[in-house]
Parts: structure tokens; sequence; C-alpha cells
């Protein structure tokens, strides 16, 4: 399809001042995980302003807009929930309401991940307005939910419960400027311990779960900080960059970064403050690099010396999740979410690489304020996890990201987009999808993919 880029740009540019003033609508209705009806509705009332095709709220709550005709469906998703404002003594304004000036606007959601949306919403529209959709196809525009507390839940529910399967799928979360293929997974791992309480003036008489947790809670902090040299007993997850520990995988695993490991979150069970503690609990949030699996990263903290040492008394699992939507529907699934990375000489992936280097160049947009972090390499990948983790991870559907704002601003106090990045996604979404070569599409455009557990979980 021969494109008038020009022309592209044009309509984008056009639509500045709607676009900013739809984010900023998005970002006046909090949205949090399971709360997401009144942004949902925004969503609705301009899709349906702009002349969608079709609008349709599925059982979860996902948002999905349509244009043009056709079997065949490319999606572009963006999640419309975000995580809460923490201590609002942290924000210079009302994260809901904030301020814009010529460059940026500010608010939660803006970044992280709303902008996306509104980049979203107009990109197809442009499609529309300007006859440019290929034949054949029709453009999904999700606004996907319950992202923040469940990533790629929404998308489970998408293939699961309403059938849609996408030829390839669009993320708009941050990518700073590039074009994104791939990133880490994760797992969310929960560690119990047994203990015996007694009275708190003779604590011999029982047996603290504090103690024992103290000991594996040092030995997770040894396992994400150690080296991984001969000597060292808890070998750190460093290890995986090395083609000794990781031999089929070390170079994607470069590529993506090494794993990670914190606790997140610690839970106890006494009598009282004057007993001695009889259950202890915590959570570890596990980054995944390729080579690493669910069931590795489970052994892993199994076989730590502490884990062993209370064997009978520790238990180590994974979560699982069942909050209900704002629908009231509950799509019960583990937290555990699988890396995954696409090749770079993928047909969707070059479709992205080709329309940004025939709108912008071959270098990332670099607004004055972010020079410095978007001067690296236009093709690459997330340092945080994307609904990526059920859409290629899960089910290996083809995806590939490229979404207006920083990754530094996701979850942050103060969190704003750049106008320009708005501007500039809605063009090359337009841009991305007309250019896809079908002459080029093949079965295989995984390069990793770690893939669903044994849990019989769809």
């Amino acid at each position: 399809m021969e494109l008038n880029y020009e022309a592209i740009k044009a309509a984008a540019e056009n639509y500045r001042a709607d676009m900013c003033a739809f984010l900023r609508e998005m970002i006046s209705h909090p949205s949090e995980s399971t709360e997401e009806k009144e942004v949902v509705m925004c969503i609705k009332a301009e899709m349906e302003k702009l002349g969608y095709d079709k609008v349709e709220i599925d059982g979860l709550g996902n948002i999905i807009g349509w244009m043009g005709e056709g079997d065949k469906i490319i999606a572009i998703d963006s999640h419309i929930d975000t995580v809460g404002i923490g201590n609002i003594d942290n924000w210079e304004q009302d994260p809901y309401k904030g301020y814009e000036t010529d460059e940026i606007i500010y608010g939660r959601g803006g970044s992280d991940q709303e902008g996306g949306m509104a980049s979203a919403v107009y990109g197809a529209k442009i499609m529309k307005d300007l006859g440019i959709i290929p034949e054949g196809y029709k453009i999904m525009i999700v606004g996907s939910v319950m992202e923040e507390d469940c990533d790629g839940l929404c998308w489970q529910y998408i293939v699961n419960k309403d059938n849609i399967r996408p030829e390839f799928v669009i993320s708009t979360e941050p990518t700073d400027g590039g074009i994104y293929r791939g990133h880490r997974g994760r797992m969310e791992i929960r560690v119990d311990v047994k203990g015996t309480s007694c009275h708190g003036s003779a604590p011999e008489r029982g047996d603290n779960a504090i103690y024992k947790m103290s000991e594996i809670i040092q030995n997770v902090r040894d396992l994400n900080a150690n080296d991984c040299a001969e000597g060292t007993e808890i070998k750190g997850l460093v290890k995986m960059l090395e083609p000794e520990f990781n031999p089929e995988n070390y170079e994607d695993a470069r590529f993506l970064g090494r794993g990670t490991c914190t606790v997140s979150q610690i839970f106890y069970t006494s009598p009282s403050r004057c007993a001695v503690a009889d259950s202890c609990a915590i959570s570890i949030d596990r980054r995944m690099t390729a080579g690493e699996t669910w069931d590795s990263c489970l052994e892993e903290i199994r076989n730590l010396p502490a884990c062993k040492k209370y064997a009978d008394d520790v238990k180590v699992s994974m979560y699982m999740y069942d909050r209900p939507a704002w629908t009231g529907e509950v799509y019960e699934t583990e937290a555990y979410f699988p890396t995954w990375i696409n090749k770079e000489s993928a047909a969707h992936v070059k479709a992205l690489v080709d329309a940004h280097k025939a709108l912008f160049g071959e270098k990332r947009y670099s607004p004055e304020s972010q020079k410095a972090l978007r001067d690296r390499p236009l093709t690459d990948k997330w340092t945080f996890s994307t609904n990526g983790v059920s859409i290629q991870g899960r089910y290996g559907i083809p995806c590939v990201g490229f979404g207006p704002g920083a990754e530094s601003q996701a979850h942050a106090p103060n969190e704003i987009t750049w106008k320009q990045d708005l501007v500039n996604c809605a063009a090359l979404y337009a841009t991305a999808i007309p250019l896809y070569p079908t002459e080029e599409k093949t079965g295989d455009v995984t390069q990793f993919r770690a893939g669903k557990t044994d849990n019989n979980i769809l």
C-alpha cells in the first residue's frame, strides 16, 4: 500500500489537542485495578464520538473498539487501570487533575498507561479517515483492565472467553521512544514458615517463626546480590547470563537482563504482642530472564540453605489471583507471567521499524528533557512486564511495543507524559499496520518464550 507519510503526520498533529484533552479526561477518573468502570465509560464515549464501527465491553470489563471490515484482526492494546497514588505528600499537584504545559501532561496514568490509549484510539481514527486500513482486516483497539494487579489476565479472558485471537498485537506500554520486542517474565512467590507460640516472658519455650524467616530473607537477599563464583554457596541470579549455567539461553538472557528477586511483603501471626510468633510469611517478587522457568524458580527458593534447614516447617508456593473485576466477573489464574522475546526480523516487528524510519528516521524521538534517557538503540526491550506475558508469553500471538511516555514514570509520584509522544505514537500506529508485510509472515516469530505451567490454567 502506498502511504503518504506527511499526510499521516499532519493528521496526527491535527488531533494533538483532542488526544491531550482525552488523556486528561481519562486521568481525571481514578481507575485502580478492578475499579475501572468510570474510565471505561469515558473511553466508550470517545470511541462513539469518533465514529468507531463497533464499541463493546466484555464480561471482564475490557473496552474494545473496532474499525474496518474483514475476517483478520490486528490489535492495539492499552491497559487503562493504574496503580494508586501512594503518599499524596509526594505529589506536587492533584494527581487526578494536575496540569499541562506546551510539552507535558501531569497526572496518574499519563505514561502508565492511559497515554497509550489516547494514541491508539486516534491512530485507528486516522487510518479510517485516510482510508488506509488494510483490506480484509479489522483494527481492534483494546482498553484492558486489571493489568496492574495481574498482567495479562485481561488477554487470557479475551483469548479464552471472547474467543478473539489477533494476527498480531501492538502494546502501547511506554517505551521511551523505542520499539520493544520482549521483556523478562515474573512470578509472585509466597513462603510460609510455621512456629510455636508461647508467652513472651519465656521465649525459649516456643519456636519463633519470625526468627526462622529472618534467615530465609537473608538467603533471598543473597540470591539476588551474590556473584556466581565457584566458592559462593548461594550463587546469585547473575549466573543465568553465563553459558556455564544457562547454555541454551544465555545470549537471550543477556539481551533481557538478569533475573531479580526481592522480598516485597511480610506477614505474621501471634496470639499477642507479648507472645512468640507462630507463623510468618513473605511475598517474593521474582523477575525471570530467558532460561528460568516457573518451577525452577520455586525449586531455587526451596533449595536455599535456610529453607532446607527448616524444611518441615516451610512451604514455598505460587500465588493465585481471583479478585472480581469491576463487572463482578472472576477469572482465577496463577500469578505467573511468562518471559518472551520476538525475533527482530519478524514481520510485525519490521512493520513498526519501517514505519518509524519512514516517519521519524532511525533514532528515537527525544524531547529536550529526555535526551539522555532515549539515546539508546531503536529496537530494544522493556525492563518491566506487560500484557505481552499472555499475548506472546502464554499464547504465542506476535506482540511488539511502541508507546508514549517513559518507563521511569511508571508508578512514580508526579507522573508525566509528553504531548509529542502522543502525536508520534498515533502516527506510527496508523503507518505500521498498513506497512505490515503479510508476504513475509512466518509461523515462527518467537526467539524465546517460557510458555505456560502444567497447572491446566488457560
